[in-house]
């Protein structure tokens, strides 16, 4: 039986794996982590609105019914494409007859690697936990503070990046320093958090429609966020952030701006986009490997504009599945087919709260759970009984699977 072998379990890895659901073919999917991340809602993550167990799933929960789909959780060290091989991080071998590249990637520092250490990204679970430890803890220190110059770089949170995940960022965080939080404290008002949101090029989401992008900008500066157009970061440090000639003075800097593909583009031996995206031809093939496949963020694919696909989760799914349809038509002896043009999402509304908002609600579009009719019933029953004061949230900065613990007191 021929095995396909995908390397990711991301959006991108799962549709090509549940697309080759009932063939005659092993598939083997293969991961660092034994779970799917619902990256859209990292941001909700990092800013304590959602706990990091709401947004992940388990793999082998995911393809629990396909029989012929077998997960592994291992690093991938590289790709040896004359052998048709992966060697995984332990020095194993593993053969395949097609493989499936959805790796994924990581943020970009555009040559300042140095920059990480106080500039963290937003990528993965631990990202959003990090982010979110750090978020918190600027509060936690700036209510113990006697000095106010301090105090206010304290309160003060840089966001490099206009594309969606520092859009998404700024509105929510902003959102729950402005009105969740007003509260919690005594010696600050954390009305007066500044949130600044840097952008290098003309306008914010640079891959959405002109008019989503005035959208952002408006509703934005309307929550309170400061949004700078045209200004390069040049400098990150303890102190603050340089955008040429200004200095911000802060003490947190969050990172959103540019990616970079996984590192296994390069063991293709093929050329490689300035940000290590390969360019694959249209049935989403490696150029001279026709049974390697490329997907997400790892290639690169024009839309029907001619533009970049944007990373995003429908692109990647689109990619996943036409990969492995593609994969199927080589078993039944068809020509394969190019992937149709992606049109990347098209929301119609932001991702982050307007205002008026509630600061914890759920992005439009998000899926939603429903109950289940004993907590249906239990709902009814609490809202006929007595009303009573509801317990007060506690913030904790170094909990790592919930997010605002309400105790009794």
């Amino acid at each position: 039986m021929p095995r396909a072998v995908i390397v990711g379990g991301g959006f991108g890895g799962v549709a090509a794996a549940k697309a080759l659901s009932g063939a005659n073919i092993e598939v083997v999917l293969v991961d660092r982590e034994n779970y799917h991340l619902f990256q859209p809602l990292l941001y909700q993550v990092a800013s304590a609105a959602l706990a990091p167990s709401d947004i992940a799933v388990p793999v082998r929960w995911l393809l629990r019914r396909q029989r012929n789909a077998r997960v592994f959780m291992a690093a991938v060290r590289e790709v040896v494409p004359a052998e048709r091989t992966l060697v995984l991080e332990d020095g194993q071998a593993l053969t395949y007859d097609y493989l499936v590249l959805a790796a994924g990637g990581r943020h970009s520092y555009f040559g300042h690697d140095a920059w990480e250490a106080r500039a963290p990204g937003l990528k993965t679970l631990s990202d959003a936990v990090e982010v979110r430890h750090r978020f918190l803890s600027a509060f936690e220190r700036a209510e113990c503070c006697s000095d106010s110059t301090e105090r206010r770089a304290l309160m003060t949170f840089v966001i490099v990046g206009g594309g969606p995940t520092g859009v998404e960022l700024a509105g929510i965080m902003v959102s729950v320093a402005r009105r969740a939080f007003v509260r919690d404290f005594r010696a600050i008002d954390t009305r007066r958090t500044r949130i600044v949101l840097v952008e290098a090029g003309p306008r914010l989401l640079p891959t959405f429609r002109q008019r989503l992008s005035l959208r952002a900008l408006r509703d934005l500066t309307a929550l309170g966020v400061e949004v700078r157009l045209g200004s390069a970061v040049t400098a990150v440090d303890s102190d603050g952030v340089s955008l040429g000639s200004e200095r911000i003075q802060c003490r947190t800097v969050f990172w959103a701006a540019g990616n970079r593909a996984s590192g296994l583009a390069t063991s293709l031996g093929g050329p490689l986009e300035r940000n290590g995206q390969v360019r694959v031809l249209s049935d989403l093939s490696v150029p001279g490997w026709p049974e390697i496949f490329v997907v997400g963020d790892m290639a690169l694919v024009e839309s029907a504009s001619g533009q970049p696909v944007p990373g995003v989760a429908q692109g990647a799914i689109q990619m996943g599945r036409t990969a492995a349809r593609n994969i199927l038509r080589d078993l039944e002896g068809r020509p394969r087919r190019a992937a149709p043009p992606a049109r990347g999402p098209r929301p119609s509304s932001p991702p982050f709260p307007r205002p008026g908002a509630r600061s914890g609600a759920a992005p439009r579009g998000a899926p939603r759970r429903q109950p289940s009719p004993g907590r249906r019933c239990a709902r009814r029953r609490r809202s006929a009984a007595p009303t009573r004061a509801a317990p007060a949230p506690r913030w904790r900065t170094d909990s790592p699977s919930s997010r605002w613990e309400k105790t009794a007191r």
